[in-house]
C-alpha cells in the first residue's frame, strides 16, 4: 500500500507492515524524487533495480512524469507487464536493446555491464548497489495515518516475517485500536477478538 487516501471505511482492515515498526528509524522515510531525477538526467547510462510487478511500472510512470521521453529498456517480464498495464508508457524496448535508461529486477543489476551506473529503487539500504528511496509501501507514520483515516473496528497485520507485524499491532493497540498480527491469531482463537 502506497496511497491509502481512497480506501473505503471498513469494519476489519487487513494490512501489511513492511515498515510498521515505529521505533525503527529505517521505517520512517519519504520518497527521494529529487535524487531519482538527478540520476535519471545525469550524463551516464543508468540502470534502476525495480521489482517486475508494481515497482517497475511506478518507475516508468515517474520517469515519464519527469519528462524523459526516450526509450526505456527493460528485462522481459517487466517489459511485458508494463506494456500490459500501462498502454501509455511510451517507447519500451527489451534489455538487448540497451538504452540510456534501463529497468531490471534488483538481482539482475550485477549482470549488467560495469559501464552502467546502477541503483536500487527501495527504502531499504541493504543492497549491494546504492539505493534511491522510492518505495511502494507506506512508512510507519503513513500506516498509522491509514488506520486512523479508516478507523476500523479491528486491524489484522500480516507480512513480513519477523517482528514488524507484531510491533505495528502493538503500537496500534497503544493508540486505542483493536489490532493483532497474524502470528498471534492462534493464541486468541479461543477468545473473542472481533
Amino acid at each position: 500500500m502506497k496511497d491509502a487516501s481512497n480506501l473505503p471505511k471498513c469494519d476489519i482492515l487487513i494490512t501489511e507492515a513492511n515498515y510498521g515498526d515505529p521505533s525503527d528509524p529505517f521505517c520512517h522515510f519519504e520518497d527521494d524524487l529529487e535524487s531519482f531525477e538527478d540520476v535519471l538526467f545525469s550524463e551516464e547510462r543508468v540502470a534502476f533495480g525495480a521489482y517486475s510487478f508494481g515497482k517497475a511500472q511506478r518507475a516508468v510512470q515517474l520517469i515519464r512524469q519527469m519528462g524523459y521521453a526516450d526509450a526505456i529498456s527493460m528485462e522481459s517480464t517487466s517489459l511485458e507487464l508494463t506494456r500490459s498495464l500501462m498502454p501509455e508508457a511510451g517507447e519500451l524496448v527489451g534489455i538487448e536493446m540497451s538504452k540510456k535508461v534501463t529497468i531490471v529486477p534488483p538481482n539482475h543489476l550485477g549482470k549488467l555491464p560495469s559501464s552502467i551506473s546502477k541503483y536500487v529503487l527501495s527504502a531499504r539500504q541493504d543492497h549491494p548497489f546504492p539505493s534511491v528511496c522510492i518505495s511502494d509501501h507506506l512508512d510507519a507514520h503513513g500506516l498509522v495515518n491509514m488506520v486512523e483515516q479508516i478507523d476500523p473496528e479491528a486491524v489484522v497485520v500480516y507480512h513480513p516475517t519477523g517482528h514488524r507485524p507484531s510491533r505495528f499491532a502493538s503500537h496500534l493497540c497503544s493508540l486505542g485500536f483493536e489490532a493483532i498480527s497474524t502470528e498471534n491469531v492462534p493464541n486468541v482463537l479461543s477468545h473473542e477478538f472481533f
